[in-house]
């Protein structure tokens, strides 16, 4: 066995750094992002739906004397750093639960698919690899266009789409996990078939879905604010990220902390959720 060499008093958290950057990295831009949501309604910020004075810069003073607008007005005057937070609790809340929705019918058909065989299998597989043919982002706005743009049916289209996806992910780890001993063990001990799916095989196949669940977040954002630039997304007038960008484009030459702000705030959420995917993944390793 190889000797392992006792860390300095103190340098137990920097070598945890050196030795996963992208994990670091990653946390620390999701971490903060999702630390302004939670903080939000705490936080001193204006209203972000009230207009003020349209197309100030940031750091400008109000003809006021007392309101800073720390990173600008918009076009409709509407501060900019209340808008960005406020923002991202809007699309951290329904992107994740899109994605759990999304993981909960993923997951519920990749057991069966996988565990039973057979029927379940060919039907489940058959259904998945037809939704799968079909572009992405063109089922999401088919889905949008024929149900109509608000929260909820947003949750059901990110649903509908990824759910096959994630279904052939559980499908083929349990096709591997349920010929291991402690499921023929279960099988022998007489468990019920619940308790094999969610006690015996799940909880086995959760590496593989907690770094694919950081993928598809990552996903859903982008997923959100080009929803939202179409006019599809989270209904007005509370801030959207994508909808921002594109309130902001047709007067981006003078407002281009406006126009370039939201669009920094989605990659750089996106690129958290990639960093801590690829981080975990190399944990795992």
């Amino acid at each position: 066995m190889a000797r392992r060499e006792p860390l300095e008093a103190g340098g137990g958290g920097l070598a945890f750094v050196v030795r996963h950057p992208l994990l670091v990295a990653g946390a620390f831009l999701v971490g903060f992002w999702v630390a302004a949501a939670l903080l939000a309604p705490v936080l001193p910020l204006l209203d972000p739906n009230l207009p003020l004075e349209p197309l100030r810069p940031p750091l400008s003073v109000a003809s006021d004397g007392e309101t800073v607008f720390w990173l600008g007005t918009d076009p409709k005057g509407r501060d900019v750093l209340a808008r960005l937070v406020w923002g991202a609790r809007r699309v951290l809340l329904w992107a994740g639960l899109a994605v759990l929705s999304a993981y909960l019918v993923g997951i519920a058909m990749g057991l069966l698919a996988g565990y039973r065989g057979g029927i379940w299998d060919e039907v489940l597989s058959f259904l998945a690899n037809l939704l799968l043919s079909f572009p992405v982002m063109v089922l999401y706005i088919v889905v949008i266009t024929r149900i109509g743009p608000s929260p909820l049916n947003i949750v059901l289209a990110v649903t509908f789409a990824s759910a096959p996806g994630i279904m052939r992910i559980v499908r083929g780890l349990v096709l591997d996990l349920k010929t291991r001993d402690y499921v023929a063990a279960a099988q022998i001990r007489g468990e019920r078939e619940a308790y094999i799916l969610l006690v015996e095989l799940l909880p086995n196949a959760r590496g593989p879905l907690v770094v694919d669940a950081c993928l598809r977040l990552g996903y859903t954002t982008i997923t959100l604010a080009t929803l939202g630039f179409l006019g599809l997304g989270l209904p007005p007038p509370d801030p959207d990220w994508g909808a921002m960008i594109a309130e902001t484009q047709p007067m981006g030459a003078f407002a281009g902390h406006a126009l370039l702000l939201p669009a920094l705030a989605v990659s750089s959420l996106v690129l958290g959720f990639n960093m801590l995917a690829d981080g975990l993944r190399e944990l795992s390793r």
